[in-house]
């Protein structure tokens, strides 16, 4: 994990601001809990990197476990809930490994912003508790001759998040494209196609 280490060093994904379409599910949670405090809720941010979503969870009243393999990572999201008064559960644990045990139906949103681990979605389905959110943000493929080149095993496919969690409630599903601008340029530069997802588990 040292290349992760180093990128967070230098101050790379440092991000604070939290996905517009988690904080839509997290307003969703709390109008549907007026009885229920969000601090008896309970998220799981999966590859956390430096923890904006998790800050953002711990920040609204979840009891967050957030989960990295950058020991780097991990420690900034440490210090972050530290200057904020906060408290999460952050881990080093390495998903490709295992070394992170999913819980059974305990959690009430499981997010995953840009981590594709096609094996992990058995377990994440199965931690998230009847009523629950899984939240997603992951890249795509796509063949754009402006788009960087990845490797495939990290992107999904077209429809693949959807088709996953079909037997859910999608609350909302989108393929998004957009263009960072370049410098001196008001033509841009075309980022990579990322599929969105918000789905509520209907299983006990």
């Amino acid at each position: 994990m040292s290349d992760w280490d180093e990128r967070y060093r230098r101050g790379e994904h440092a991000g604070v601001e939290p996905s517009r379409l988690l904080v839509r599910a997290v307003e969703m949670l709390a109008r549907e809990s007026v009885d229920e405090k969000l601090a008896a809720r309970r998220a799981l941010d999966l590859a956390c990197g430096a923890g904006r979503h998790a800050i953002y969870l711990a920040a609204q009243g979840f009891n967050v476990t957030a989960v990295d393999a950058s020991r780097v990572g991990v420690e900034m999201v440490e210090r972050r809930a530290r200057e904020r008064g906060l408290r999460l559960d952050a881990r080093v644990a390495d998903l490709e490994r295992g070394e992170f045990e999913f819980e059974p139906c305990v959690y009430d949103i499981v997010c995953d912003f840009y981590y594709l681990q096609r094996d992990l979605f058995h377990d994440v389905r199965a931690s998230v508790r009847r009523g629950g959110l899984f939240v997603a943000a992951i890249h795509m493929v796509d063949a754009h001759p402006e788009v960087k080149p990845m490797n495939p095993e990290f992107l999904l496919e077209p429809g693949e998040l959807r088709a996953l969690f079909d037997d859910w409630e999608i609350l909302h599903a989108t393929v998004s494209q957009r263009r960072s601008l370049r410098k001196n340029s008001m033509c841009g530069l075309r980022l990579k196609s990322k599929a969105l997802t918000c789905a509520r588990s209907r299983f006990a």
